[in-house]
């Protein structure tokens, strides 16, 4: 405020967003990179732009739906963002009318995935979620019964050319950055060389968060609707700047998008 600043953009961390939002104090209009984890009112002026991973989780499930996808399972790890995604998947997939999908945790050791094997295999089952990282993605596919598999972005984490094999046509959702590096829209941008995927992501989220930011500088769009980096970014009514990622696979160790850019 001090400073005259119009837009602030940030904090990019759950625990100081939330520190933000307790303090109570008058800000400028914000723009911060994360959500909060509960259904708490946003103060007046602050509004949400997060790679948040229930959105791919929802990608998923509105796609499988859309491909008459009737029976699931979930595999799900131990860390809180995979709770998070199965959470969120199962969540929208009973809303959209699906059945209660099996749910399998992964206990990654011989007789464990032996156990989700003969678990999996005791009903006819059209397809796989895997609430997993990447290598453990790579394993538990080895287990699985071969039916269609997504999972979030997460698996894609520049695996090896083994772990890649073994995720062989599993379809995921991604930034647009990652899924589609050569789209015309980007040509322009810089393309630093980051040693994660995890790092793209978060490029991504700043080039999008500053297209927001210009949109907010006069004042708060009543519509804010376009397709960048991080997918499309729409504005909600209830403040938050909803992204949708893209749909991809693996195919022979490369990224191969599923959906056009909207």
């Amino acid at each position: 405020r001090r400073d005259g600043a119009r837009v602030v953009v940030g904090p990019l961390v759950r625990d100081d967003l939330r520190a933000l939002v307790a303090s109570a104090q008058p800000l400028p209009v914000t723009i911060a990179l994360n959500q909060l984890d509960d259904a708490s009112t946003l103060p007046p002026r602050l509004y949400t732009f997060a790679l948040a991973i229930e959105s791919d989780a929802r990608t998923n499930a509105r796609r499988m739906r859309d491909e008459q996808v009737a029976n699931v399972a979930v595999v799900s790890g131990e860390s809180p963002l995979m709770r998070r995604f199965a959470q969120a998947f199962v969540a929208e997939w009973i809303l959209a009318g699906g059945n209660p999908p099996q749910t399998h945790a992964l206990v990654a050791t011989q007789d464990g995935l032996r156990a989700m094997r003969r678990g999996l295999g005791k009903s006819a089952i059209d397809a796989i979620v895997l609430a997993v990282d990447g290598q453990d993605a790579a394993l538990v596919k080895t287990y699985a019964p071969r039916v269609t598999t997504w999972a979030s972005g997460q698996i894609n984490q520049r695996l090896d050319a083994s772990a890649l094999r073994d995720l062989d046509e599993v379809r995921f959702v991604d930034v647009s950055w990652i899924v589609a590096p050569d789209a015309a829209a980007f040509a322009k941008l810089p393309r630093p060389d980051y040693a994660s995927a995890a790092r793209e992501r978060l490029y991504a989220l700043g080039l999008d968060a500053y297209r927001v930011a210009r949109a907010f500088v006069a004042a708060p769009p009543d519509r804010l609707s376009f397709d960048g980096a991080t997918g499309h970014v729409e504005l909600s009514a209830a403040r938050q700047i909803a992204r949708e990622g893209r749909v991809a696979m693996f195919r022979d160790g490369a990224i191969v998008p599923l959906d056009p850019a909207r």
